[in-house]
């Protein structure tokens, strides 16, 4: 599984961690709600049970007696929700909404003790109410009195919706804000990040040389480790090229020398040891041939450029000067805006190897086209000769693979493929209707 880029990463974190802290607060402020309309509702109890104790007269030297209860709606009407109970000795009397049903009292209960409790109504439903137990009168006479006034949750829990209603659009918009905010944050504080990975891109399209200075202090030091192993990758690359050329320069004396002997042998009628000692010689040569021009190869491609029509233009009239090539009918078709981001003595060699293949090969004409797209130079080259077997067009590909036997001056299409790699380029071969049809693509420069 491909892990989530660190975008995507703090993104999911940031945006978890808003709509949690969000849900959090809006639970907490749904709790701080409920216990501010319990506290403004129990207020409202307490008031009317105010109401209900001014009910009760107390008459000097006898019992207290029971006015008429006061007029109001919500007690005047059955069921309504809001309820009333009072008990005076032995006597207890009730609000009309009650009807018939009648609140559990407690029995024994201290003088002047309030408690907020939890009923349940005559049809079943929640009550938040107060209890109250008073004494009327003073000394053995006093009367024992208890008040229980109480009100539906009901009018609580649709309190809370409403709160809710009003609360979630507010809550909805300030998440978009918040996370809105966060993004671009995040945008903003990975776009170092962003342009890192392009001029490491560029790094590898040959755009750039290295990433630079000019980068927060953040991530200076990553920039600068991956500059000083560009640099020690460069150094080491020269190196090898020189050891390379050293060792074909090397190799080059003693091999002109064995040629030297095989001719000697052969004035001496050693036909059959002069050709043995000439076909090694003359492999080994080639190999040599073939190093050194992989040693001319430019590694450093950031500003190399050339123009590709130009180097095909010259390419061509030197071979027009050869008598293979005079003879030759040339087509030639170069496109606008050729410029190749590569070396051009690299692409004039590659160029050079495949049209001198096309002219031994070709009967009577060679073509070549040029196309540019967004990002490639294609050069097409074709020739009206016999083509390659299918079996063997893809063995020819391979490193160090011909098909015949001679011992010319060409590379070869190894090494022609070598020079296009380093540039970020391609060879691909295919049979035309009349002869071979080659196609190097190399990377233009913007």
């Amino acid at each position: 599984m491909r892990p989530l880029s660190l975008r995507w990463r703090l993104l999911v974190a940031g945006g978890a961690a808003i709509l949690v802290s969000l849900s959090v607060g809006i639970a907490g402020l749904a709790a701080l709600f409920d216990r501010h309309v319990e506290r403004v509702a129990v207020a409202n109890l307490e008031a009317r049970a105010q109401a209900v104790i001014a009910m009760v007269e107390p008459v000097a030297g006898g019992a207290p007696i029971l006015r008429q209860a006061p007029r109001d709606p919500n007690y005047d009407q059955p069921f309504s929700g809001h309820y009333w109970q009072l008990r005076l000795g032995e006597r207890t009397v009730r609000s009309r909404s009650l009807w018939d049903y009648a609140f559990p009292m407690a029995e024994t209960a201290r003088h002047g003790a309030q408690e907020v409790v939890s009923l349940t109504g005559p049809r079943g439903n929640q009550l938040l109410a107060i209890e109250r137990h008073l004494l009327v009168g003073r000394g053995p006479e006093a009367v024992p009195m208890a008040v229980i006034v109480a009100s539906e949750r009901a009018e609580l829990v649709n309190a809370r919706r409403g709160f809710f209603r009003d609360l979630l659009p507010y809550a909805a918009a300030m998440a978009g804000l918040l996370l809105a905010a966060f993004v671009a944050q995040v945008m903003i504080g990975l776009r170092p990040l962003s342009r890192i990975a392009a001029r490491i891109t560029d790094l590898s399209l040959g755009k750039r040389a290295r990433l630079g200075g000019d980068l927060p202090s953040e991530v200076m030091p990553l920039a600068r480790q991956l500059d000083l192993l560009l640099d020690d990758r460069d150094r080491e690359m020269a190196r090898a090229r020189h050891r390379a050329a050293d060792l074909a320069h090397g190799f080059k004396t003693p091999l002109q020398a064995l040629m030297g002997d095989a001719g000697e042998l052969r004035r001496l009628g050693q036909a059959r040891i002069a050709d043995n000692v000439e076909s090694v010689a003359k492999t080994m040569h080639r190999l040599v041939s073939r190093e050194l021009a992989r040693a001319r190869i430019q590694s450093d491609r950031a500003s190399a450029t050339c123009d590709a029509a130009a180097v095909v233009d010259r390419v061509v009239r030197v071979l027009q000067r050869v008598p293979a090539g005079r003879r030759m009918d040339w087509q030639i078709t170069v496109c606008d805006n050729a410029i190749a981001r590569m070396d051009g003595d690299d692409l004039t060699e590659a160029v050079g190897a495949l049209l001198e293949n096309a002219v031994r090969h070709a009967v009577s004409g060679v073509r070549i086209e040029m196309s540019r797209t967004a990002k490639m130079i294609h050069i097409e080259i074709s020739d009206d000769g016999p083509g390659i077997p299918e079996k063997d067009l893809a063995r020819l590909m391979q490193r160090g693979e011909r098909l015949d036997s001679s011992d010319g001056q060409g590379i070869g299409l190894a090494i022609v493929s070598d020079i296009l790699d380093a540039a970020g380029g391609r060879l691909s071969m295919i049979n035309a209707p009349a002869g071979l049809k080659v196609t190097v693509s190399i990377p233009g420069a913007d």
